[in-house]
């Protein structure tokens, strides 16, 4: 097994739980919502299970773009493993685990949105900090660039800055609807960021 390969399956498992955790919240919110006592869902809670999807899309994709530049050695396991529980207690936040017990899913909202940004928020930031060290300590071999991508790069950066932003952003407005405002912008550029990111 390649030192990535040892890496990635703890990797790939707390992510895999952490992705889990997601999609059983929004079933059982749907569920819940066509049942006997149907509860009010709204837009913010929805809209934060699907940025964190997108976001460890994304950083799943990180990780494997990463996979020559990491070893396995116990620094290494520890790294991922703060990076990756961060995601997976934020997922396992987004819905309550009894929500018959919430009518209305944005006063859960109010309550653990904070909670969830501020791990993503976290996570993201460690990623960055991660590449950085990764890229120091092994340098990826020299690549000749293509000419007339600059503006691919800078879309990538924008949109990278522009997550982060609104992550920011999102801890400290209260309002429902600039929040769910702000986490389709969230989504957004989540999406354009990984759409650019292989050409970057």
């Amino acid at each position: 097994m390649s030192p990535f390969g040892l890496v990635f399956t703890l990797f790939g498992l707390v992510l895999g739980l952490a992705l889990a955790a997601v999609l059983n919240g929004f079933s059982r919110a749907l569920k819940l919502k066509r049942g006997a006592r149907p509860v009010r869902i709204g837009w913010p809670t929805p809209l934060l299970g699907l940025v964190v999807m997108l976001d460890l899309t994304s950083f799943w994709l990180l990780a494997f773009d990463a996979r020559e530049q990491i070893s396995a050695n116990y620094v290494t396991l520890l790294s991922v493993l703060a990076m990756v529980g961060v995601y997976y207690l934020a997922a396992t936040l987004i819905f309550p685990d009894t929500p018959e017990d919430w009518p209305d899913f944005d006063e859960w909202y109010d309550k653990q949105n904070r909670l969830v940004i501020g791990g993503l928020l976290t996570a993201n930031v460690a990623s960055w900090v991660g590449g950085v060290v990764l890229d120091t300590v092994h340098p990826r071999p020299e690549v000749v660039e293509p000419v007339g991508n600059g503006l691919v790069v800078l879309v990538y950066l924008v949109g990278g800055f522009g997550v982060l932003g609104l992550l920011i952003a999102l801890l400290l407005v209260k309002g429902r609807r600039a929040n769910a405002a702000m986490l389709a912008g969230v989504c957004g550029l989540l999406v354009v960021s990984g759409v650019m990111e292989p050409f970057v």
